[in-house]
């Protein structure tokens, strides 16, 4: 048995979504990840199966990392039926530098603030309560999967690790979007570059090689194929993929030509581009340079990853949220894409078609960061009516 704090109390009040999410604001879930001795995301994952467990859920913990678990929470379908997931992170960015007490929830001028309003426990407390609507009367035809996930923040192994056990026919993020249809977001690959020199004293230009020197050329081209890609044919929700330098490390002290220098650069990918098109984008460049520049020598890394994601317009999972967007909106949702990487992507590459579709509000990772109730209210009743038909 859990001691009863914010995260813990039993009342089954299903229905409000502004109540949940008070409740989930003020459940520290910094991702320790990103900060050291951040919470994680145990507390809060303990809350919601408590919570989906009271109203005839199965509830899964995957804790593959220790201290890290995604819940995956159920209601079985009769039979006959298309499975829906809805999927949501519980870890945030850190507190540090927030306006005011970041886990204690103030409402103002129709607006919840606090840490995680926005990104995403807003969406978290909308697909709670609309499960838990849709699915009052009894079961549906079929099942309803809650997919609430560790480390969205820093690497999404939580949505991965999901995925290795669970499956459905199709999926919704509940990322915010403003309560606009999105379709479609950019991926990325991080590379290291590494250009090597020659370390010497610095009165002895004839034994050094200056790598930083060297790395400048590398620079100069990786701004030029910057201007390259944004001449190439744009996607038309999405534009076209950028490329930009990071961070660099070289030298050691004033009086000695720098051994090395470090590179290290992100490519934002839009679809029909990947990581092995961008290394090989990449060592084009860095050949070309090594052709033509004396003594430059590099080493190209690969790091990091992620695919980008486009949906089918014309997916059922697609035309059903987006009449019932239209229903509760009274016009028809804007369909737009993010410039950002989401948990879309690897759904998507698991084979499930998805979308995503969220809360209004702002200040992700800002110091101020805050939910529009009236959009929380909305998007529960969107999602109530899109589990009810999909899933029926």
């Amino acid at each position: 048995m859990l001691p009863e704090t914010p995260s813990t109390a039993a009342a089954p009040d299903p229905v409000d979504p502004g109540s949940l999410l008070a409740r989930l604001i003020a459940i520290d879930s910094v991702n320790p990840d990103l900060v050291a001795g951040g919470a994680g995301e145990s507390v809060i994952a303990d809350f919601c199966g408590e919570w989906l467990a009271a109203r005839g859920f199965e509830a899964h913990r995957l804790e593959k990392r220790p201290g890290r678990p995604s819940l995956v929470a159920i209601a079985r379908g009769t039979g006959g039926g298309r499975s829906l997931m809805l999927n949501g992170h519980l870890d945030t960015v850190g507190l540090a530098g927030y306006d005011g007490d970041p886990l204690d929830p103030q409402v103002r001028d129709g607006k919840m603030f606090g840490r995680g309003a926005f990104d995403m426990k807003g969406g978290i407390a909308a697909m709670m309560v609309a499960a838990a609507r849709a699915t009052a009367g009894g079961p549906l035809r079929g099942d309803v999967i809650l997919a609430c996930v560790a480390d969205e923040e820093h690497g999404s192994f939580g949505t991965e690790e999901v995925l290795e056990s669970f499956t459905a026919d199709a999926a919704i993020v509940a990322e915010p979007s403003h309560l606009e249809v999105t379709l479609a977001h950019k991926g990325f690959a991080w590379f290291d570059v590494e250009i090597e020199g020659r370390a010497a004293h610095g009165s002895r230009p004839e034994l050094g090689i200056d790598a930083i020197a060297k790395a400048g050329h590398f620079l100069v081209a990786l701004e030029e194929l910057g201007r390259y890609l944004a001449l190439r044919p744009a996607h038309p929700l999405l534009g076209t993929g950028t490329v930009h330098a990071s961070v660099i490390h070289g030298g050691q002290e004033p009086s000695t030509y720098p051994a090395r220098c470090h590179v290290t650069l992100e490519r934002r990918t839009v679809p029909g581009e990947s990581a092995d098109g961008v290394e090989r984008e990449l060592t084009a460049v860095l050949e070309r340079i090594a052709g033509t520049v004396p003594d430059f020598y590099y080493r190209l890394t690969r790091g990091l990853h992620r695919e980008p994601f486009e949906a089918d317009p014309e997916a059922l999972v697609v035309r059903t949220l987006t009449r019932h967007a239209h229903e509760v909106l009274g016009r028809p949702p804007v369909v737009r894409a993010e410039p950002f990487w989401t948990d879309c992507a690897l759904l998507d590459r698991a084979g499930i078609p998805c979308l995503l579709f969220g809360v209004d509000g702002a200040g992700a990772h800002a110091a101020t960061e805050y939910v529009d109730l009236a959009s929380l209210d909305r998007l529960t009743d969107i999602l109530t009516g899109t589990i009810a038909d999909f899933c029926s």
